[in-house]
């Protein structure tokens, strides 16, 4: 395993200095976000990021995320251009020794919550998805700024999106992945890079937009769709672990053994009634994930691929980007490793 923390660049209030000060910390997960959705990454962008981390005595090996347009998760005809500027990316990366990338196939919304800075009973804030409050929101109305979604939609853009969408159901959704990682999945392979698609968070569908990356038989599906070690996962506990209908230890487990799980954001969440949860902190008890179940699973199939403790609580008066912050991760990452080093020794 090798322990990895997310990092947003320059402008990030967590500083490198400050995550090469966790134990065990080996890397970065990170991402040029200065050009639009779709544009091919300049390589001078990518190397000047490469050595700003390297400069810190850290490393760059996992890229979060190369966003995919919108038009190739639409199928429409504009696609094959975006997919040509999406393989490029992936060329400009592996030159600069980039092993895997994360990516999501999530219609519109990105990772998606109801509130921000919900207060615990601990008095810590954290992310949390309410179904009531989801129930009652109105994407349309040019009044909704949900968090995990792409905010440079204006009022009429994100009404034109929606409406384009009004054709793809699910089955069309499969298609259209199945289009795209046949394209790209033969340049990774050529160039050694592993793609890891993040599960769609929550892992149902939202305003009616379909979400197909759900659940063990849609895994299941989807890695064979392009049989390939290069077609992968992005394994996210919360993310999958927020529906009481999947088991997470159990595809980890899985899914592990085949090989197919290249990069692991490890998190808990506190499931609720009618699909409700709140984000929690990493130890077990906190919440509804056995982690230290996870990390056994992933230390029986010698797991070797990149991991990241995910969204923290703010804690100890941090304020910051929400989920981000430095402490509650840091403290992630420490229980984490005590875990990996148990089972090390246990094994010895």
């Amino acid at each position: 395993m090798k322990l990895t923390f997310r990092w947003y660049g320059d402008s990030d209030p967590v500083k490198l200095q400050y995550i090469r000060q966790i134990p065990s910390m080996t890397g970065v997960v990170t991402a040029v976000y200065t050009v639009p959705v779709g544009e091919v990454w300049p390589k001078d962008d990518i190397e000047n990021l490469k050595k700003t981390i390297h400069d810190r005595g850290l490393e760059m090996e996992v890229i979060e995320s190369v966003p995919v347009h919108e038009d190739i998760k639409l199928g429409l005809q504009t696609r094959d251009k975006y997919i040509e500027n999406y393989k490029q990316n992936i060329l400009n990366l592996a030159e600069s020794g980039v092993k895997v990338i994360c990516y999501n196939f999530m219609p519109v919304f990105d990772w998606t919550r109801t509130q921000l800075d919900k207060v615990l009973a601990d008095g810590s804030t954290a992310l949390v998805y309410y179904m009531e409050d989801l129930l009652k929101m109105d994407p349309l109305n040019g009044e909704l700024s949900l968090p995990g979604w792409d905010s440079s939609y204006t009022k009429e853009g994100l009404r034109e999106v929606f409406a384009k969408y009004k054709n793809v159901d699910e089955e069309v959704l499969w298609k259209n992945l199945e289009y795209f990682l046949k394209e790209i999945i033969p340049v990774a392979e050529n160039c050694g890079v592993k793609m890891a698609i993040h599960p769609d968070d929550p892992p149902y569908n939202i305003f009616g937009l379909p979400r197909i990356i759900t659940n063990e038989q849609n895994l299941d599906r989807f890695l064979k769709l392009v049989d390939s070690e290069y077609n992968g996962l992005t394994f996210c506990t919360g993310s999958l672990g927020c529906a009481s209908f999947n088991d997470v230890v159990k595809m980890v487990d899985k899914y592990a053994s085949l090989g197919r799980i290249h990069f692991m954001h490890v998190r808990n969440v506190k499931l609720l009634s009618d699909g409700s949860f709140e984000e929690s902190a990493h130890y077990s008890s906190c919440g509804s994930i056995d982690i230290v179940k996870v990390m056994e699973a992933l230390h029986k199939n010698n797991f070797t691929g990149y991991l990241r403790p995910d969204h923290g609580r703010m804690i100890w008066g941090e304020t910051g980007r929400p989920g981000y912050g430095l402490y509650d991760r840091a403290l992630g990452a420490m229980y984490i490793s005590g875990i990996w080093e148990t089972l090390n020794k246990s094994k010895k």
